[in-house]
């Protein structure tokens, strides 16, 4: 966006499309599995409709997966190596250094912060709800490491540490209504493909590493989000989701990568390019974000 040019207030109208109807759709299906219920008489019917989501998911996860084989396909099978290389997509990995995270650090106004977020919130798969899905029969050190890392987010048993009320909370005092029916379609894909990764287990390791990326991913982009936020007045205890994890994921990551995907490696080497798809489907799925907040913003 130029200096000097109008910014834009509200996202721009776009019509209907494939995307948008087949995520709306997954976005239910997620809804329909995860929220808990009581028991109906019509249970055979909820098999039904929810055997025919996961078909419309699966094909859904393995285009996502053909998009990124031939990459992941050259990740290294020995453990260091393969941790090397994936420590790179920090730099090189799709939708790495976009120009939206600097764009809302420092020139963003609070309608187009606050479009943003809505996006976000709208999108957020709950990476404590990840992680207890990812970790069921994974081996010992993964298992581990997930289960440290769930702790994390569940505040160490203290419900005011717990990250998802973080994030709801600042929802709340910004006055968001993060709805499904205004979400762009990339934002829930997003969280489709993480929700789809972690509860289906023949892709039990593509979502050790489309969780470990994020936490690799996050902390540059959480910080100027944080920094954007203050900028614009938002007080201390209402950004801290932002603040906290631009710090805190900088540890997760390095024990995520030492404890989790190293041992799985070097146990299995086979699993690299499973593990490589995940991270690259997840970096893939956040650079389409990017690229259409950007659109939407005008920037």
């Amino acid at each position: 966006m130029p200096d000097g040019s109008t910014r834009a207030t509200a996202p721009t109208s776009h019509a209907p499309t494939t995307h948008d109807h087949l995520h709306r759709e997954l976005a239910a299906l997620n809804a329909r599995r995860f929220t808990p219920s009581l028991p109906s008489s019509m249970w055979e019917d909820d098999i039904d409709i929810l055997a025919e989501g996961m078909r419309l998911e699966g094909r859904f996860l393995e285009m996502s997966r053909a998009r990124v084989a031939e990459r992941a396909a050259g990740a290294p099978r020995d453990a260091d190596q393969f941790v090397a290389w994936f420590e790179e997509l920090d730099l090189g990995g799709p939708g790495q250094g976009d120009p939206l995270f600097p764009f809302l650090a420092e020139r963003a106004d609070m309608a187009e912060m606050c479009w943003f977020l809505t996006q976000e919130v709208a999108g957020e798969a709950g990476f404590d709800d990840l992680c207890a899905l990812t970790q069921i029969r994974l081996e010992e050190a993964a298992k581990l490491e997930i289960a440290r890392n769930y702790w994390d987010e569940m505040g160490r048993g203290n419900p005011k540490g717990m990250h998802g009320p973080m994030l709801e909370a600042l929802a709340k005092s910004l006055g968001l209504v993060p709805q499904v029916e205004t979400t762009v379609w990339e934002s829930l894909a997003l969280a489709n493909t993480m929700a789809g990764l972690a509860a289906n287990r023949r892709y039990a390791y593509h979502s050790v590493g489309a969780m470990g990326v994020i936490e690799q991913t996050a902390p540059g982009r959480a910080r100027l989000v944080a920094d954007g936020l203050k900028r614009l007045g938002v007080r201390s205890a209402d950004r801290h989701y932002f603040d906290l994890h631009a710090v805190l994921d900088i540890k997760h990551s390095a024990a995520w990568n030492a404890d989790a995907i190293h041992p799985l490696v070097r146990a299995r080497p086979e699993l690299a390019p499973a593990i490589a798809e995940g991270a690259l489907m997840r970096l893939e799925c956040g650079a389409a974000c990017f690229r259409r907040y950007r659109s939407e913003l005008r920037i």
